[in-house]
């Protein structure tokens, strides 16, 4: 019995972890168990295809299920993309497809670091802004 090609991939964004396995399919993405085409907001579902655009033809023989955990739609959302892209890079294993990515947007194969500032004491919630004073 031959062996079938499993990829596990992950991808963060602030607080979001998306853990992507790819496997041979029929260009099925789902994302929590949500098919790609029913995945609300607009704008997210539209981030979430644009690896697949840039893949093209790459992507139409691979079955990506998406779980997805922590954050905000946002950062959720750019936690699968950067699982869907590293998925397809790996699953393929090409060098061409993943320059292609990182010509288009470096956030589709590397991790963006950037974290919320810690809110500072007696600044009403604010990270950096002057506390204003009363006796004025």
């Amino acid at each position: 019995m031959a062996a079938t090609k499993i990829v596990h991939v992950s991808g963060k964004r602030k607080e979001a972890v998306a853990r992507a396995t790819a496997r041979p399919g029929n260009g099925i993405i789902k994302i929590n168990s949500i098919p790609l085409d029913l995945y609300e907001p607009e704008f997210a579902r539209l981030r979430l295809r644009e690896p697949l655009l840039i893949a093209g033809p790459m992507a139409a023989d691979v079955n990506i299920d998406i779980n997805v955990v922590g954050g905000g739609w946002s950062s959720q959302a750019e936690a699968a993309r950067l699982a869907i892209a590293k998925a397809l890079v790996v699953y393929t294993g090409s060098d061409q497809l993943k320059k292609t990515f990182i010509d288009y947007d470096r956030f589709l194969m590397v991790a963006d670091t950037r974290r919320k500032e810690p809110k500072k004491a007696g600044t009403h919630s604010r990270a950096r802004a002057k506390r204003q004073k009363s006796y004025r």
